[in-house]
């Protein structure tokens, strides 16, 4: 396991906004690190601090092999009638800007430019996935890859054809409330439909919790940094015929390129191993 020698931590409070009451940030990443590949964004539950999440040894060893930062995020809701419906979750009102201007002023508190403009890595669980679904829909120019964990509120439906492009893992647990299955399997149907680089991972056995998304989250991600980061200010773009098309009603995955046309939604994964994921998770073996 790589650990950083040492580390470096920086916190930083904005304003509040129209569509926020708190919005509140920290930056860690390994002191040894000259530039900064990407940020890897930790986003919590309904209105929690995910701050704290940066000192997880978990995520400080990707961040440590990856030369990645990690940023934990802080945004709650003004008090409102229906505290259930995140309203910081409507990135283009207010709270996506202020999660970029955070990003720039930690860049400069930390001698880390580079942060203004990062690629960005999104994890959240429920809440935290609904932010990252928005972000990645708003500036998909910014996204390397996103995961959306166990939501249930969100304002957009079909994504735009470039944010279509980013590739985003959407986990549902088979105990979980069906309200929030149902709405994550509607977006990602019609997404799909329209060729989104996107998979249903449907966790067998679990509820309203993190439960094995971590762990496939982190596979993804490296996945992801070695086929879209080594490329010019924009991320290198990938093709649906190079990855894996996965369906759930056999669990059989094979190449995107030969896989036959579905009448119901199917599952796309860039590469082999994550494919295997996949299946090894849906179906409650292991890795």
């Amino acid at each position: 396991m790589v650990q950083p020698a040492s580390a470096e931590t920086y916190d930083v409070e904005m304003p509040p906004g129209t569509n926020y009451e708190h919005a509140r940030f920290r930056l860690w990443f390994p002191h040894d690190v000259e530039t900064l590949r990407a940020a890897l964004v930790l986003v919590p539950g309904s209105n929690g601090d995910g701050r704290d999440q940066v000192e997880t040894p978990f995520w400080q060893e990707l961040a440590a092999r990856h030369q990645l930062a990690l940023v934990g995020v802080y945004l709650t809701d003004k008090r409102h009638e229906d505290m259930f419906i995140e309203h910081y979750i409507e990135v283009s009102e207010g709270s996506g800007q202020t999660f970029l201007d955070a990003l720039t002023r930690l860049g400069e508190m930390s001698d880390h430019s580079e942060l203004a403009n990062a690629p960005l890595l999104l994890w959240g669980m429920s809440a935290g996935g609904e932010f990252n679904y928005e972000l990645a829909l708003w500036k998909p120019e910014r996204v390397v890859g996103f995961v959306v964990n166990k939501g249930g509120i969100y304002y957009s439906a079909l994504a735009s054809k470039e944010a279509r492009q980013v590739p985003g893992l959407f986990f549902i647990g088979e105990n979980d409330l069906a309200f929030r299955n149902d709405i994550i399997r509607g977006i990602v149907s019609i997404n799909r439909r329209a060729r989104a680089l996107w998979a249903l991972v449907e966790e067998p056995n679990v509820a309203h919790e993190v439960a094995r998304s971590r762990e496939m989250a982190a596979l993804f991600y490296e996945e992801l940094i070695a086929l879209r980061l080594p490329a010019t200010p924009t991320l290198r773009a990938l093709k649906l015929s190079d990855g894996f098309v996965c369906d759930p009603s056999s669990n059989r995955c094979t190449e995107a390129a030969n896989a036959p046309e579905r009448r119901y939604p199917t599952a796309w994964l860039p590469t082999e191993n994550l494919a295997n994921a996949w299946r090894a998770v849906t179906t409650g073996a292991p890795f």
